[in-house]
């Protein structure tokens, strides 16, 4: 489960913003609509009240359905954004300047008291307009009274304290623009404001997700009645890459991780143990931490891979035992060497007799052993860090059987080969792949040189059923191996035959540790040993 946003860049709202722009206008222009349809409705109904068109009834008339039909038109324009907004705004204003002058005219000049609609129009000029454009449109509404009273004075309607009053609607027209814009100003500061906080915390919420989805920890939250509402990545990939969705129970994706949960809900204090979803999977310690204080709230789970604990703990353990085989090399192997030396001087003395040469041999062998015990030692602590690469197994393990077949002088129908049709790309280090094929063949030769048939040996490779992850089994037909001993064959110095070192198991399983596989050994109910490496999804990127 996982939220694909990460690939997309932080968004600005810019779409946002355009419409936030044009809709005061829309507002305004729906005003405009209003006033000038109830005109005309006052109109049409001989309803009109004293002094509306008391003066000239037709010009009454033509303005307000003009100006009711310049509405309409208006919505149209502003719907589709054309013009643009600034020439939008002047033809807008400008009409209302002019309609409500003539319908002022008409109803008898200044006295009529409809020049007080200029105030609103002013008013809604300068929230949709900054700068020096309010004060523009509080000038010509302001012209617009002046010219209306002087013309009315000039035929008879008007009377001379009438100036007065076009005096104070001019002042009151410019002081409305310059509160409404410095109120508007404000608005806008705090609104761009919002708007950068806004964006500021999309992006860091987007941010956040994306850090959550590419941590290498696992991060699930469920709330109180176990639903799962947020899996990352790694979570999703620990767990087997379940077929979960949102509001799942945990339960139904991993039981153990349920039940490890419920038992942390009952006691904090209780001891957390790890799961492993399947043989196939790493083995997985979970983290519980509740969000919120009330006692219904949701648990943060955390998930960490134990595999790559083991390896940091590996890699404390090498860098001591570095120091130690420098220690030992130094104190065992010249002593070992004299003591070698010694015993092959004693096996060429022509005095001894059987017994004495088969004791000389004897010191030959099991100093030829100590010797290979401190050089696996030191080969172990020097070992290099891993540098994986994407691998064909259709093309590796074909040239890996032909070297192998050819260095060890063996057979070609010994070892068989058996690779699935579909393409087997893993991320492994190509060395260190060779090197634990190497030691797995040889052992499987080795146990199955009494088996009668051939191939004596099968190397398989195909895709697991349930995650579609690639694997290499190495059969056997040897005589398989007993339960009890199959369970320490990984540890290190452990071994059943006299000649081995019980390192080669050990090292193997520690190489595909450190490219995040793993070695297990499969019983095999028809006889022989199958060892098993399962290898890490190649979907999932290394780090």
């Amino acid at each position: 489960m996982r939220t694909d946003t990460d690939d997309q860049p932080f968004p600005f709202a810019h779409a946002e913003s355009e419409a936030q722009i044009w809709q005061p206008l829309a507002l305004l222009n729906l005003y405009r609509l209003l006033i000038s349809g109830l005109f005309t409705g006052l109109f049409y109904s001989d309803y009109l009240l004293p002094p509306l068109a008391s003066h000239d009834p037709v010009l009454f008339y033509a303005v307000s359905l003009i100006y009711f039909a310049l509405a309409i038109i208006f919505i149209v324009l502003i719907s589709n954004r054309w013009p643009r907004f600034e020439l939008q705004i002047y033809l807008q204003i400008g009409t209302d300047i002019l309609a409500t002058t003539l319908l002022m005219h008409a109803s008898g000049s200044i006295s009529s008291g409809l020049g007080t609609l200029l105030i609103v129009t002013v008013a809604g000029g300068s929230i949709v307009m900054g700068g020096r454009h309010p004060l523009m449109f509080a000038a010509l509404a302001t012209l617009a009274v002046l010219g209306e009273q002087f013309t009315a004075q000039f035929v008879g309607l008007g009377e001379p304290n009438t100036y007065t009053q076009a005096g104070i609607l001019g002042l009151t027209l410019f002081v409305t623009a310059l509160a409404v814009h410095g109120f508007a100003r404000r608005i806008r500061e705090s609104e761009a404001l919002a708007q950068r906080r806004g964006l500021d915390l999309a992006n860091m919420s987007q941010l956040t997700e994306h850090i959550i989805q590419r941590m290498q920890t696992g991060i699930m939250v469920i709330d109180e009645a176990d639903r799962i509402r947020l899996m990352n990545e790694s979570a999703w990939y620990m767990l087997g890459m379940p077929s979960a969705t949102h509001y799942s129970r945990l339960a139904d994706l991993s039981a153990p991780l349920a039940d490890q949960a419920q038992r942390w809900r009952a006691d904090p204090a209780a001891e957390i143990e790890m799961i492993q979803p399947s043989a196939e999977h790493p083995r997985v310690m979970p983290r519980f931490a509740r969000i919120g204080q009330a006692s219904g709230s949701g648990t943060l789970i955390f998930l960490e891979d134990a595999t790559a604990m083991a390896r940091h703990a590996q890699q404390l353990q090498l860098a001591a035992l570095g120091r130690l085989t420098a220690s030992i090399a130094h104190e065992i192997r010249n002593p070992l060497g004299a003591i070698s030396h010694a015993g092959q001087l004693l096996g060429e003395s022509p005095q001894l007799d059987e017994h004495d040469r088969r004791l000389t041999g004897i010191i030959g062998d099991q100093s030829r052993r100590m010797n290979t015990i401190v050089e696996n030692i030191m080969q172990l602590s020097r070992r290099d860090h891993s540098t994986p690469r994407l691998i064909e197994l259709n093309h590796f393990l074909p040239n890996f059987l032909r070297e192998f077949v050819a260095g060890q002088g063996l057979r070609p129908e010994l070892i068989g080969l058996n690779i699935d049709s579909s393409p087997l790309r893993v991320r492994f280090d190509p060395s260190q792949l060779e090197q634990i094929l190497t030691n797995l063949c040889q052992n499987a030769v080795r146990y199955s040189e009494d088996y009668p048939g051939f191939p004596k040996v099968v190397i398989h490779a195909a895709l697991t059923g349930e995650s579609a992850r690639p694997f290499i089994d190495i059969l056997d037909h040897g005589p398989g191996i007993d339960p009890q001993i199959a369970a320490h064959i990984f540890e290190p110095f452990y071994t059943t035959a006299t000649s081995g070192t019980g390192l080669g198991l050990y090292i193997s399983r520690e190489l595909a540790e450190a490219n995040q596989a793993h070695l297990n050994y499969e019983p095999v109910a028809t006889g022989g040993s199958c060892f098993r490496i399962t290898f890490q999804d190649p979907r999932r990127q290394m780090h």
